[in-house]
């Protein structure tokens, strides 16, 4: 069993695997838009580094879906 920690994703504390990579969080909270944006901590995260940046305890992960609105 994996241990869980939390991080904050959209302003809301979610508890999620500790080995968890922003590619997993994409698929795990439904973000289906090709065209997001996601930042951590503030900070912009290239699409090439998804699978490879794992998120830690206490982390901000922000989902942006610029084709949002009308």
């Amino acid at each position: 069993m994996t241990a869980k920690i939390k991080v904050v994703v959209n302003g809301f504390e979610e508890e999620v695997p500790s080995d968890a990579s922003i590619s997993f969080l994409i698929k795990y909270f439904s973000e289906l838009d090709p065209h997001l944006i996601v930042e951590l901590n503030g900070r912009f995260v290239y699409p090439n580094r998804y699978s490879s940046t794992i998120v830690k305890e206490n982390d901000r992960v922000e989902f942006i879906n610029p084709n949002l609105g009308g």
